[in-house]
């Protein structure tokens, strides 16, 4: 007897464990769903991108710099324009 309490006791966790695991794997795929997974995905694309152009900006202050030493230039012009 407490054997068979013990088996539909698990079948039945077993049951609800499935359920509500179906249940949010559904949910996922509505449109409301799917909607947050993209705003998601492509806010954290953006923010990549952005992080990805601040450190661009950064090198390429630092290269000039680094140019500017190397060709002794101190930032005032010698060439006239004409």
């Amino acid at each position: 007897m407490t054997r068979r309490l013990f088996y539909i006791a698990l079948g039945a966790t077993a049951g609800v464990l499935l359920v509500r695991k179906l249940t949010a794997t559904a949910a996922r795929f509505t449109p409301a769903g799917v909607q947050s997974g993209v705003a998601g995905a492509l806010g954290g694309l953006s923010s990549a991108i952005r992080d990805f152009g601040v450190e661009v900006r950064a090198g390429m202050v630092e290269r000039e710099d680094e140019l500017r030493t190397g060709l002794g230039l101190d930032g005032v012009h010698d060439v006239v324009d004409s």
